[in-house]
């Protein structure tokens, strides 16, 4: 069962593709999204169901989820600088780890560590905050715990190379 919400998950975020930016309808299927992320979870661990499969899905969805929403919202928000450098670094830590993570443990690693779980939570809840807060106020809190929790996530894989 939590497969297939995450399955839905990667369905929905296609679907974004094709909804007008910051819509009525583009907001209810990104609080779908993101709401199943929560549940696909919850349901594996209750369920007993969790596997490395499911992990692994979960984390594809994500990014699939992530990557839409990045297609989306950059066209219509004006970002300076300064931030953009700063999110290209966070995202070269996270390449980094990823690199790292398959050399020492040879197999691609998903660290489900709480501040990135933190940081899904701030990612997501930030563009339901862009008519209220400006963006370059907004990102500097989740930019901020983005870094630490990507410097913690290498620091995880490699130093504790059990963890997932």
């Amino acid at each position: 069962m939590a497969n297939i919400i995450t399955g839905f998950r990667a369905l929905i975020s296609i679907v974004l593709l094709f909804c007008p930016v910051l819509s009525p309808a583009f907001y209810m299927l990104y609080l779908i999204a993101g709401f199943s992320d929560i549940i696909d979870g919850t349901i594996a661990r209750r369920t007993n169901t969790v596997s490395e499969f499911g992990a692994g899905f979960d984390t594809a969805a994500d990014f699939v989820f992530v990557v839409v929403c990045l297609i989306k919202f950059f066209p219509v928000i004006s970002m300076p600088t300064w931030l953009c450098v700063w999110i290209v670094m966070i995202a070269l830590i996270k390449i980094v780890n990823i690199i790292s993570g398959y050399i020492v443990q040879r197999r691609l690693v998903a660290v489900h560590s709480v501040m990135n779980k933190v940081t899904g939570v701030l990612l997501f809840i930030l563009p339901l905050t862009f008519s209220i807060v400006p963006l370059k106020y907004s990102t500097i809190p989740v930019c901020a715990i983005a870094t630490f929790a990507a410097v913690q996530e290498g620091h995880f894989i490699r130093t504790n190379p059990d963890r997932k």
